[in-house]
């Protein structure tokens, strides 16, 4: 069954490549200009609204890192020896508060934008790797 907002969708997804086609446009430069120049003002004029409230609708993020959410995720088992394989490298698992070892446990690899790696279970992260894959030495808490 599709919905109105579904139908609605569809047809601005299939009016653009006509668009695109009827001015000529063939290759991606001219379709980007076409975009920015023609398409979305346009577009933005047809269906923008005006707020009824003043201010912004964003509201900070407080007590999440962003980081976490905003990286590459994936999904891996730790093998007996307590390392998760990625991208052709180990990632040993060091021995921690909760554990003495991960073996046979799913856990997550986030992948940063600066090439950097962190291995999670659940909510905690277990271990963090420079961009050439090497343990971080976590660093102390002050007494």
């Amino acid at each position: 069954m599709t919905t109105k907002i579904q139908k609605w969708g569809n047809s601005l997804a299939m009016r653009l490549p006509k668009e695109l086609a009827f001015h000529g446009i063939t290759d991606m430069v001219a379709a980007n200009r076409y975009l920015k120049d023609a398409y979305l003002p346009n577009f933005n004029a047809e269906f923008m609204h005006q707020s009824s409230q003043e201010g912004s609708a964003f509201t900070p993020s407080i007590g999440v890192n962003i980081d976490d959410i905003l990286c590459e995720q994936y999904e891996r088992t730790v093998s007996a020896d307590n390392c998760v394989s990625f991208e052709g490298k180990k990632l040993q698992i060091p021995k921690n508060e909760y554990r003495c070892n991960y073996i046979r446990v799913k856990v997550r690899v986030h992948r940063y934008s600066d090439g950097s790696l962190a291995v999670f279970h659940g909510p905690r992260r277990l271990a963090d790797y420079d961009s050439n894959r090497q343990l971080k030495e976590k660093k102390k808490m002050a007494a």
